[in-house]
């Protein structure tokens, strides 16, 4: 079985598994990082979304084998580290809103609004929300956007 090498949340892992086996049950599965959530399985629904080298990436979409060792993944658990606080701000944002109810899409929810907020270099426009486009079942939507103004002012 193949060994494959990368970083994830600040630490270099190895882990035997076949190539075709997705990014989100590596982590999930074999090391044990349950942040990212399983939802669809098609990069659809965006619970599993992290961060690839800084990008929003949907791990369930993502094959093991096309990553380099050089690749670091961050998940909501790694997140807090990148500011090298106990919370990221848009975490604080999003307990500050109160936003999650059953809470199982916060997380990338959370990794697609940091990313975005990254990419747009602070406030976001009407626009930028919209390409957000993480799936909440309980439709916290106006709350989620509260929280994300909240956290991109503050990050």
């Amino acid at each position: 079985m193949p060994t494959h090498s990368f970083i994830l949340n600040g630490r270099r892992v190895s882990v035997d598994t076949e190539d075709d086996v997705r990014l989100l049950w590596v982590v999930r599965d074999l090391l044990g990082v349950t942040g990212p959530k399983y939802g669809c399985g098609l990069g659809v629904c965006q619970a599993c979304t992290s961060h690839l080298n800084g990008k929003a990436v949907n791990l369930c979409s993502i094959p093991v084998s096309d990553l380099s060792p050089d690749d670091e993944i961050t998940t909501i658990e790694g997140l807090p580290a990148t500011v090298g606080k106990d919370l990221h701000p848009m975490q604080q944002a999003w307990l500050d809103r109160d936003v999650a109810q059953c809470g199982y899409c916060q997380p990338g929810q959370i990794m697609a609004a940091v990313a975005k907020v990254r990419e747009a270099g602070g406030a976001l426009s009407d626009a930028d929300y919209d390409e957000i486009r993480n799936i909440c079942r309980c439709g916290t939507y106006h709350r989620i956007r509260e929280a994300i103004a909240q956290g991109a002012a503050e990050m």
